[in-house]
């Protein structure tokens, strides 16, 4: 995303605040406040990998893991915290596809129009897909259980059982992510790879922190302007709200990461892509669905982890079984990228009839 264009979209936010106090029609504030998204989760994402960058390797790692998806986290919280559970899980499971099919598609895709074949390290891809088997497996799972329990005891989904059971797969998740931070910073870099570098802007270690503190003000003014109007903009533009949470609320929060990644693919630099798409989806997976969940239930907004659209489980199976296809041999060209994208808009042409 260009300067000029970051600032132009900035202005979404004043205007987003203007229409709010003036009492102006929801739906116009929601769209607003959406795009306003855009830039400020592109400064929050630039803001830490400038700290990243001062940080040392390691460190910097350790940033750019935690805060990768800071603002669609912040989304997801005040989101949590006005009651739209369904929102929030359908943002979860649409951040997961979105990267893995479209931000890696459209990156393949383009990439290949300029380059005939591009190669990235089998290993490094290997055991990024490894953990998406995973991530796949733990977020299937309490749908089966909640299912069993259903079938075992002849009553209503057992609530209390299924959030008990979704706290022990965050736990079992939030140890797999801090153990791949391990391997991947400290005992395997080598295999995995070194962070990515050289990219990372410039800046001053106060200008940085500045910047991080106002986009992050920012992204949390914006998503409570989202979720407050999310009921009436649903209705005036004949969406559902599942539509929002699982397309265009993961679209938004993560904006900077899908430029990001086509970028490096046309700089025939696809394994960073691989990196970033893969990374991202597993950052969700692993790491801020456990959070939500540990957040619901220490301030009373109780999520559990059980996706009963079988529509949401199949799409993250179906993404993580063409995903790791287009990765195992280390290399990619255009069609990939055009299967990728294929999925993903069958998927979104789905969700929207809904």
């Amino acid at each position: 995303m260009g300067p000029v264009l970051r600032w132009v979209l900035l202005l979404a936010v004043p205007l987003a605040l203007g229409l709010e106090a003036a009492g102006r029609a929801g739906p116009w504030v929601f769209a607003l406040a959406l795009l306003a998204l855009l830039p400020l989760a592109g400064w929050m994402g630039e803001a830490t990998e400038a700290l990243a960058a001062r940080a040392g390797a390691t460190v910097g790692g350790l940033l750019n893991a935690s805060f990768g998806n800071a603002a669609e986290l912040i989304v997801a919280m005040v989101a949590l915290s006005a009651g739209k559970v369904a929102v929030v899980k359908a943002s979860i499971i649409g951040s997961v596809l979105s990267n893995l099919l479209m931000v890696l598609g459209l990156a393949v895709f383009l990439g290949g129009l300029r380059y005939h074949t591009q190669r990235f390290s089998r290993e490094s891809a290997g055991l990024l897909a490894t953990l998406l088997v995973l991530a796949t497996i733990a977020l299937t799972l309490p749908a089966l259980f909640d299912f069993s329990a259903r079938s075992y005891f002849q009553t209503a989904a057992p609530r209390a059982a299924d959030l008990w059971y979704s706290l022990a797969v965050a736990g079992v998740l939030i140890l797999a992510y801090l153990a791949n931070l391990v391997f991947a910073l400290f005992t395997h870099r080598d295999l995995v790879g070194a962070p990515i570098a050289g990219e990372a802007p410039q800046w001053p270690f106060g200008r940085a922190i500045f910047v991080l503190f106002l986009a992050t003000a920012g992204v949390v003014a914006m998503s409570e302007l989202v979720v407050r109007h999310l009921e009436a903009a649903t209705r005036a533009l004949g969406i559902s709200e599942f539509f929002v949470g699982i397309v265009l609320i993961p679209l938004a929060g993560n904006a900077a990461e899908h430029l990001a990644a086509v970028g490096f693919a046309l700089k025939n630099r696809v394994e960073l892509t691989v990196q970033i798409a893969l990374g991202s989806s597993l950052q969700i997976a692993l790491l801020v669905a456990p959070i939500l969940v540990l957040f619901g239930y220490l301030t009373g907004r109780p999520m559990d982890l059980v996706f009963r659209n079988p529509l949401e489980l199949g799409a993250l199976v179906a993404s993580a079984l063409i995903t790791t296809a287009v990765v195992q041999d280390g290399q990619t060209h255009w069609f990939e990228g055009v299967l990728l994208l294929g999925v993903y808009l069958l998927l979104a042409f789905a969700f929207f009839f809904v």
